[in-house]
């Protein structure tokens, strides 16, 4: 099938022409034809399928169907989205597919000034993007409302889930009209994300499941390189260097402050890269994103709020800095190479602590990750010996997930005890020696404190003593009771006294 042959409008097939589409992807061969009927849908796609067109192009044409006209502070479409730049980018598609009709657009989404955003809303909108937070946020303010919402999309549902929306989802939910068509779109389908579903569908939705859950793309080529923590950065900054190839690059860790200092690694070595992440303003945040979509820099470094939704065009390489906590963001993250059927790379960085999420995530993606090449291991400097202070470091990080609940552990008997496996037991070596080496680095520094507590005592002694315990009558007649200079007397007095008594306590 061509999208010539749907059913859509001369400015929609012109607007389609222009992005230079020509097949519709699986989902939007199978959800176009329906939502143009008016039926609600469920979709089940992971991400790069082409879930925007999917329901963007019915919505504009059915839009153009109707001839009403917006009001003011309303809107008749309204997309849900979790991440602002998932927002942004869904109306700048929006825009495309419009850009030969009289619709209008507006996304809204909060870390900005809502000035712009109120303004736009006044005169009214025919499609809404918006983000949860600044939508309530709104409609409070009276700037918007949503009694005459036709066509209610929320997309990447299993991320709201994730991202502590659900309760901002109900309150919107239940301010939209009850004659509406829903478009429901979730990369995943936990029980939550079914019965959430169901709030808000029909009773018998079209049901679109184009790819099986939380299955990475054949396409990607994986590697996985076994490293301690220390030199994952060496690790990066080298593959880089040698591979010319790595034109365009997204690097995944876990924290922004670890985003911060892949950044500062790689520039050192003359690497043109950026970071993106919570503590960004939204503007740096999108300047950083057009760079990269322009090739102004060659690395992003990114936490998981890029995990979904960012439609970058080839992106040839993505790395797996740090193993994601939840298995199948990994899914998500290598999702965002080898789009619109071109080939990626996915580089995965493994240290020992990680090796519990690395057999989850090969488990639940059902795809045993080959190891890279060896020979670099050996132009990576030495790995250093850990110290006390790292030791500590590394026990305050995640336990094996066998090792939660020690009760529980007890109680399962020597029947889970022989179910161990060499790897389990190393671990709990591990950790049983950190915590000893955490125990009694604890009591030298405990020791040290007391000594400066036992020095300190024995300098107030000594001072009192020398000006004498005794002040004089003069002094005191002439401070007032309840004077500054009075309280400071009151005070000296009580510390000596108190230094007195852990003198003696030490001795």
């Amino acid at each position: 099938m061509k999208f010539e042959e749907l059913p859509l409008a001369q400015p929609l097939q012109r607007a389609v022409r222009t992005v230079g589409y020509e097949n519709p992807t699986p989902i939007q061969e199978q959800s176009i034809p329906s939502l143009l009927e008016g039926k609600d849908l469920l979709g089940i796609a992971q991400t790069g399928t082409g879930k925007t067109a999917a329901f963007a192009l019915p919505i504009l044409q059915r839009l153009l169907d109707s001839g009403k006209f917006r009001q003011p502070k309303t809107c008749r479409a309204l997309i849900l989205l979790p991440t602002r730049e998932l927002a942004i980018q869904v109306e700048e598609c929006f825009k495309q597919y419009a850009q030969y009709t009289a619709i209008s657009t507006a996304c809204i989404f909060g870390g900005v000034s809502d000035v712009k955003q109120k303004n736009v809303l006044i005169r009214g909108v025919d499609v809404l993007v918006a983000t949860p937070g600044r939508l309530l946020d709104l409609i409070g303010q009276k700037a918007v409302t949503l009694k005459n919402v036709e066509f209610f999309v929320l997309d990447e549902a299993d991320r709201m889930l994730d991202m502590g929306f659900i309760h901002d989802i109900r309150k919107v939910v239940g301010m939209l009209p009850g004659k509406r068509q829903n478009l429901f779109f979730s990369a995943t389908m936990p029980k939550e994300i079914s019965d959430l579903a169901a709030t808000i569908l029909s009773a018998n939705p079209v049901r679109v499941e184009v790819a099986p859950q939380s299955t990475p793309i054949e396409r990607i080529r994986q590697e996985l390189y076994h490293i301690d923590k220390r030199r994952k950065g060496a690790l990066l900054k080298e593959l880089l260097s040698s591979h010319e190839e790595m034109k365009k690059v997204l690097v995944f860790c876990r924290t922004k402050h670890g985003a911060d200092k892949i950044v500062r690694v790689l520039e050192k070595a003359g690497i043109k890269c950026a970071a993106i992440h919570g503590n960004k303003s939204q503007n740096r945040r999108q300047e950083a994103l057009g760079n990269f979509k322009d090739e102004k820099i060659r690395v992003l470094v990114a936490t998981d709020i890029a995990a979904r939704g960012i439609d970058v065009d080839d992106v040839t390489h993505v790395f797996n800095y740090d193993l994601p906590n939840e298995h199948e963001t990994f899914v998500h993250r290598i999702g965002r190479t080898a789009r619109a059927g071109k080939e990626g790379v996915a580089i995965s960085f493994c240290a020992p602590d990680e090796e519990q999420d690395l057999r989850g995530i090969e488990k639940l993606t059902r795809v045993k990750i080959p190891e890279g090449d060896k020979s670099i291991y050996d132009k990576l400097p030495e790995q250093q010996k850990e110290t006390l202070e790292s030791e500590l470091r590394n026990a305050r990080g995640r336990m094996p997930r066998g090792q939660k609940g020690g009760r529980d552990n007890r109680q399962s008997g020597a029947g889970s005890d022989r179910r161990a496996d060499s790897r389990d037991v190393a671990d709990r070596n591990e950790i049983s020696q950190a915590t000893k080496a955490k125990f009694d680095w604890r009591k030298h520094q405990a020791d040290k404190r007391n000594a400066r507590a036992a020095e300190q005592a024995r300098e107030n002694l000594q001072l009192g003593e020398g000006r004498g315990d005794n002040l004089n009558r003069r002094t005191i007649g002439r401070n007032r009771p309840g004077s500054r200079a009075r309280k400071r007397m009151r005070e000296q007095a009580a510390a000596s006294a108190a230094a007195q008594a852990l003198l003696s306590k030490v001795k």
